[in-house]
């Protein structure tokens, strides 16, 4: 009995990578599951699940073309412009009134307990935590900024009180003897604007203000950067799975020279429009830090390329994407080419990426021939 007609649609021409720059190795597909979903419903009932796969063709239909299950790796990667430097410029700001007396220069490294300026020749210290200064601290005050204020006073070589979130007479004590070190009047008190918290050292990336300018509270006075060289890169809102805080990259220097990375912080930017007729443009940008300090020896800023890897699956089996079947009993299956007939077979889908896909299906194996269209 000859074998049921098969209804086969095949899934579209294989979708278009992302181009790269420089020519180099196509991107991997932000639709490709997008893409089969939209293929046209093909295999019948008796050509798959009713005849358990086994069901042949003739040879006068056999598929237009064919291509070979292979082994490999596959990678869901996306190529992207990056800029090395030291990453986002942050705004020192007064907190209170005065005037400016002294300023660093461009380029200069600030470190815990140094002066970033001087306001009325009384120096505005640095020191380093998460928590953004925002009142005075005093006995009686509780809470992080607390902890972080006595934690720098320990490292800065004070002591007779406990590191907690509780401000004590013991913590008075010991600021008292911080201010009279800094020329301050010794109140016990630190005044909102006396200290600017960073997470750690500072680069001067710019200055805002000129020594002698009066300053009022909120009044730019200079910008700072951290002082480890990273790259910031710019992804389109729709790449956000590339850009993860954790997800590993390969940077490549200018030269050639290419360096691991990975991303430690990702925020969202809106772009404004470049005329008054479009859009702002939502954006996403990621800092990534650079396994080796070395490798950028030498490049204070630099255009970079960034390569990210979103998914990595080793040792799977692949086809192209335009090898896969859409079955009217749903899913999805390949056309296993044997001599002169063929049968379905149905896969699992898994990562899709650079044009190809990952499937498991029962009796698959590399090197099997399958169907494909022209």
């Amino acid at each position: 009995m000859g074998a049921p007609a098969l209804d086969d649609t095949r899934v579209g021409a294989e979708a278009r990578p992302r181009r790269r720059r420089r020519g180099r190795k196509a991107a991997g597909l932000l639709a490709a599951a997008a893409l089969v979903g939209a293929a046209a419903v093909a295999v019948n009932s008796a050509g798959l699940l009713g005849g358990g796969g086994d069901e042949s063709r003739p040879k006068s239909v056999l598929p237009p073309a064919t291509t070979r299950i292979a082994e490999q790796t596959l990678e869901d990667t996306r190529d992207a412009d990056g800029e090395l430097g030291y990453g986002p410029s942050i705004t020192a700001m007064t907190r209170k009134p005065g005037t400016i007396t002294w300023l660093p220069d461009d380029g200069d490294v600030i470190t815990r307990g140094r002066s970033l300026y001087r306001l009325d020749n009384d120096p505005v210290v640095l020191m380093y935590g998460s928590t953004p200064a925002y009142r005075d601290l005093r006995t009686g005050a509780e809470g992080r900024d607390v902890r972080q204020l006595e934690r720098n006073l320990s490292e800065l070589g004070y002591d007779g009180f406990t590191v907690d979130d509780e401000y004590t007479y013991a913590t008075a004590t010991a600021v008292k003897e911080w201010q009279e070190d800094r020329g301050l009047d010794e109140t016990g008190v630190v005044e909102l604007g006396r200290v600017v918290f960073a997470p750690g050292k500072v680069r001067v990336d710019s200055v805002a203000a000129q020594a002698g300018q009066p300053a009022t509270p909120g009044q730019q006075v200079l910008g700072y950067t951290g002082t480890t060289k990273v790259v910031t890169v710019r992804l389109d809102a729709e790449d956000q799975r590339m850009a993860k805080e954790g997800v590993k990259v390969t940077v490549e220097l200018p030269g050639g020279k290419t360096v691991k990375g990975k991303v430690t912080e990702v925020t969202t930017v809106i772009e404004p429009a470049e005329n008054q007729n479009e859009d702002p443009e939502t954006r996403l940008e990621a800092i990534v830090s650079l396994s080796s300090a070395k490798a950028a020896k030498g490049l204070d800023q630099a255009a970079v390329d960034v390569t990210f890897t979103a998914a990595k699956r080793a040792d799977v089996l692949t086809v192209p994407i335009a090898a896969l079947v859409a079955l009217r009993e749903g899913g999805f299956g390949v056309e296993v080419v044997e001599g002169a007939a063929t049968r379905y077979v149905a896969v699992e889908t898994g990562l899709f990426a650079g044009g190809r896909v990952e499937i498991t299906g029962d009796g698959l194996g590399a090197g099997m021939t399958v169907g494909m269209p022209k």
